[in-house]
């Protein structure tokens, strides 16, 4: 793992992780602020990490797609940016989306809180295990309620109408839905759609980190009959209407948020989730996922003995 920081500077941790999505680059209410580039197993995270305090809680933030917006939804690197916030002793992942509504109740510039999620994607990097090793981490409910509850409440003091609860579906994009995918989805009771909750969700289950996500809606998709139909201009014109309701919201889910309980399920999310033999793992894998594996196998065999393994 590399960093960007000065020889000779403190190294740098924080609590809690932030990802800005669409229109969300920065958190100007940061002090301290301390930017780094990491370079992870699974190459570079989407942005230079800043680190910094807030409310007296040490917050990393990353901006999904880069603080320019060049990276597609599928061309996401959200191993690299989940690794990073594990390497920095991040334990609480928030996250910002833009979604289309799909539900006439949840309009435009509300907040829905998603309790669920539905994988419309394809071919992303959606795990941190293959090479030699398997791994099945339960994922029936992938938002962690604690981080969930303290986005809505933040949300409703900040005066956002929100709602609590409800079922993303994910596709890849770029391309906005049809209009009959837009009506299967409702037919699937399906609250809102978006492109980027996934791999990160499953990633972030993966790494032991409680992930919550907190979604600002800007349009209703394409199946609404008397709305204007889906498009970047109608977006970016909600986008801007929420990014300061989106940085209010974080500063006050982060001073709310205590550390996690000891016996929350997100950081025992491994613990008999790995199937294969430790002795069947190739030791170039096991170093590879040290920052995974050490808690439940200890350190790596740094001269490749696989004989010490079994």
């Amino acid at each position: 793992m590399k960093n960007a920081q000065q020889p000779g500077s403190a190294v740098l941790t924080a609590e809690i992780g932030v990802i800005g999505g669409t229109g969300f680059y920065q958190i100007p209410e940061l002090t301290e602020v301390q930017r780094t580039r990491l370079e992870t197993p699974f190459g570079a995270p989407s942005s230079a990490i800043s680190i910094g305090t807030l409310h007296d809680r040490r917050v990393a933030f990353i901006s999904r797609h880069d603080e320019d917006h060049h990276l597609l939804p599928s061309e996401l690197p959200a191993r690299a940016n989940i690794w990073a916030f594990k390497s920095l002793g991040v334990r609480q992942i928030l996250t910002v989306s833009a979604v289309g509504s799909l539900r006439k109740e949840m309009a435009p510039l509300h907040a829905v809180i998603p309790d669920q999620l539905i994988d419309r994607t394809r071919g992303r990097h959606a795990t941190f295990f293959g090479n030699g090793i398997v791994g099945h981490v339960a994922f029936a409910d992938p938002f962690d309620p604690t981080l969930s509850e303290a986005l809505a409440t933040a949300a409703s003091e900040v005066g956002v109408t929100t709602h609590r609860g409800g079922t993303l579906v994910v596709i890849d994009g770029p391309a906005f839905s049809t209009r009959a995918e837009s009506k299967l989805y409702r037919s699937w009771d399906a609250a809102i759609i978006g492109m980027t909750a996934l791999p990160e969700a499953k990633l972030a289950r993966e790494a032991e980190l409680c992930y919550g996500s907190l979604c600002f809606v800007t349009d209703y998709d394409t199946w609404h009959e008397t709305e204007a139909d889906v498009s970047s201009e109608l977006i970016l014109q909600h986008l801007r209407q929420n990014a300061d309701n989106a940085r209010q919201t974080i500063s006050g889910a982060v001073a709310s948020l205590g550390p996690p309980p000891n016996d929350c399920e997100c950081h025992s999310a491994l613990a008999g989730a790995i199937i294969t033999r430790r002795d069947l793992v190739p030791v170039e894998t096991q170093r590879k996922l040290q920052l995974l594996l050490e808690p439940h196998w200890g350190p790596s065999d740094s001269e490749g003995a696989r004989d010490r393994y079994a």
